[in-house]
């Protein structure tokens, strides 16, 4: 736990530890501080309720929340904050697609963000949250551009490699 988070991740079961990792990961590589901890829409639905209604007030700025199967996760905790909640579907009986309807399919009124199934949705999810405060802190702001350059390099270099490779 950072000494002041401005992002928490929560995920329903230490299962899913694995892939939320993935958003840590990404928030680090911003530099920005988070906290990681299990809640769960069905199984403790008080203390769901509870974290939701406090992270505000501990300064959390953004919430990631990733679940599987019913997914009620992110959710619960939309409907009990202001904060942006983003739901990160976690692959289970059905591939994960149990968990993407659960999640996206939101009544109006209650917006979660919703990105891609597994570990690369988890990565979507820390790169979005680091967008979100990037919109306030300058020096966020600018990690974010460094990593779309990067991102940018990656591809010309893939693209130099395969026409090389195609000369041959």
């Amino acid at each position: 736990m950072a000494a002041n988070p401005l992002v928490s991740i929560v995920m329903g079961s230490d299962s899913d530890l694995e892939i939320m990792n993935e958003a840590a990961k990404a928030l680090e590589e911003f530099g920005i501080a988070y906290e990681i901890d299990v809640t769960s829409a069905h199984r403790s639905p008080a203390r769901t309720s509870e974290f939701a209604r406090q992270a505000a007030g501990r300064g959390i700025q953004v919430i990631i929340a990733g679940a599987g199967g019913a997914a009620h996760l992110a959710g619960v905790i939309a409907a009990e904050t202001t904060l942006p909640v983003i739901g990160v579907p976690i692959p289970s009986v059905l591939n994960g697609l149990d968990s993407l309807l659960s999640i996206v399919q939101m009544p109006a009124g209650i917006p979660v963000a919703t990105v891609a199934i597994g570990k690369a949705g988890a990565t979507n999810a820390g790169v979005l949250a680091a967008q979100i405060i990037g919109l306030k802190d300058t020096a966020v702001a600018g990690k974010l551009k460094q990593h779309k350059e990067k991102l940018a390099k990656g591809v010309e270099e893939k693209s130099r490699k395969l026409r090389e490779s195609r000369k041959q």
